[in-house]
């Protein structure tokens, strides 16, 4: 393809991109809203994100493999579908029930989105190239990030409320459908389908079942209880069955263990999951500290998020830009993983008193590392495997950073969940007066309009609890930068017609062809 038809065909896998991340970022300033409005808890607030992330985890390999099987472009139009009925669902729930399970429809359209832009990317374009192009998604995902909470606390403290921010995406979701439609246009390689849900079907089991434990252990019963035993158990029992089933059950299984004897991949996964936890696990509650600890209305919450976002955004586009010219890549994993540790050690000093300032200096701190990190961890396993593997690989990078990303946001916030219930307890002890609101301990009340004594217990107590998650996220990325240290750089190749004539022979004889007229 020409850079005109990569640039055309681009236009509409960014704006898929860009409704993926933005039904993510839209509701963040939403959920303190949400969960005042719904009568929810602090583990209500925990699984309107985590339920999308979830069905993402779920999703992703099965998106990945089912692109290796079939027209890639009606699986991201279909995709796009998905999303769009869970973003309907969502914006007219009435209870805290149906609108997580409306944002696990829309994770299951999220998750084909996430896995299928990067997979028709790498289809596309040569490792080479594709930092440059891959810059352009680092700034789509930065747009998003940062456009997506402003627009979302717009809607909030408008009339349309928190229910305008599910239908937002439909305007972008319907545009992304067309462009694709008219400049997508890829030849389509298809052989027996086999999709391996009994594997599929066990893994996501497996990792739901240790989530809702994490999550509602210490609240509804204890950490070392029958409960607690049972759900481990049944937990580890599923995940063992799912490894099991891949390795030596599953035709074409939907994570080809094969993959991992390649050093690269191995590494790059336990990479992405570290990643996920820190990345995801911390950042997501950011804009509670904001409203909660710091008093912001959602719109203010949202600005906030610019100096984050403007870091992320400049990063991946230099970043890409001089991986594409260079070939070499690790000098920006190493460094943006040293600086995602530095900026997460940084924000753990954080409280409710802090410079917002400073919080946005270690916030940009953060992002620049991010931004030169992500795509780039996606790229060095790209560039390692061949076109037949392609979707596999790619969508089970991204499986294991959403399946961290989920692991996160559950333990992080059951304890930001249990240490700010502790610490308001101890508030209204202190104060010698009972709360002004009727609901259980671990309930979120609307704090802005909370009595001026009460608002105070409510931000020292959320303050306090923020530092401490970003803490906890720091290990986590430490062990991230491990393993990018000790990943081995390969140059980037120039072309997919080395790795097509390994999957496919006759296609690489064509695409081989197509190249050779085109510079004639």
């Amino acid at each position: 393809m020409s850079h005109r038809q990569i640039m055309e065909a681009l236009s509409g896998l960014l704006l898929a991109m860009f409704v993926a991340m933005l039904s993510s970022t839209v509701v963040t300033n939403a959920l303190p809203r949400i969960v005042s409005d719904l009568h929810g808890s602090q583990t209500g607030y925990t699984w309107v994100v985590v339920a999308t992330m979830l069905a993402m985890t779920a999703t992703t390999p099965i998106w990945g493999k089912l692109s290796d099987l079939f027209s890639k472009k009606m699986l991201v139009q279909l995709a796009l579908i998905v999303y769009i009925a869970g973003s309907l669902i969502a914006a007219f729930a009435p209870s805290m029930g149906v609108l997580i399970g409306a944002r696990v429809v829309q994770g299951l359209g999220v998750g084909g989105l996430t896995a299928l832009v990067q997979v028709v990317i790498a289809t596309m374009i040569s490792p080479r190239e594709r930092g440059r192009y891959s810059g352009y998604l680092g700034a789509t995902f930065a747009l998003a990030t940062v456009s997506g909470p402003l627009i979302g606390g717009l809607i909030v403290d408008s009339p349309l409320g928190w229910r305008g921010c599910f239908f937002v995406g439909l305007p972008f979701a319907l545009g992304a459908f067309v462009l694709l439609q008219k400049t997508l246009h890829l030849p389509v390689v298809t052989r027996p389908v086999r999709i391996d849900y009994l594997g599929a079907t066990l893994l996501v089991g497996g990792v739901s079942t240790l989530l809702v434990w994490v999550s509602l252990a210490g609240n509804d019963f204890d950490w070392v209880s029958t409960t607690s035993a049972l759900l481990v158990g049944l937990g580890a029992l599923l995940v063992a069955g799912a490894i099991y089933v891949e390795a030596r059950v599953a035709a074409e299984p939907i994570i080809p263990l094969r993959l991992f004897r390649d050093r690269t991949m191995t590494l790059a996964t336990i990479a992405s999951v570290m990643i996920g936890v820190a990345m995801f696990g911390s950042t997501v509650y950011l804009s509670q500290y904001f409203q909660t600890a710091r008093g912001m209305s959602p719109t203010e919450a949202g600005l906030m998020s610019i100096a984050m976002v403007g870091g992320l955004f400049l990063s991946s586009l230099v970043s890409g830009r001089i991986i594409s010219d260079t070939g070499r890549w690790k000098r920006f994993l190493v460094g943006g993983m040293v600086l995602v540790v530095v900026g997460l050690a940084l924000l753990s000093t954080i409280d409710e008193t802090t410079s917002l300032v400073v919080i946005g200096a270690f916030m940009a701190v953060l992002g620049v590392g991010l931004g030169a990190t992500m795509q780039n961890l996606v790229l060095s396993v790209q560039n390692n495997v061949t076109m037949a593997d392609m979707g596999a690989a790619s969508s089970v990078v991204a499986f294991f950073r959403t399946m961290g990303g989920s692991i996160g946001v559950s333990v992080l916030g059951a304890l930001l969940s249990h240490q700010v219930a502790q610490q308001v307890t101890d508030g209204y002890v202190a104060a010698q007066r009972p709360p002004t609101f009727s609901a259980d301990s671990h309930a979120v009340p609307d704090v802005p309009a909370l009595p001026g004594w009460e608002q105070a217990i409510w931000e020292a107590a959320f303050g306090e609890s923020f530092g401490h998650i970003f803490l906890v996220a720091v290990p986590f990325a430490i062990i991230a930068l491990l393993c990018v240290l000790l990943i081995r750089e390969v140059p980037l190749r120039t072309s997919n017609l080395e790795a097509e004539v390994e999957a496919s022979p006759e296609v690489a004889a064509e695409l081989h062809h197509a190249v050779v007229r085109r510079e004639a």
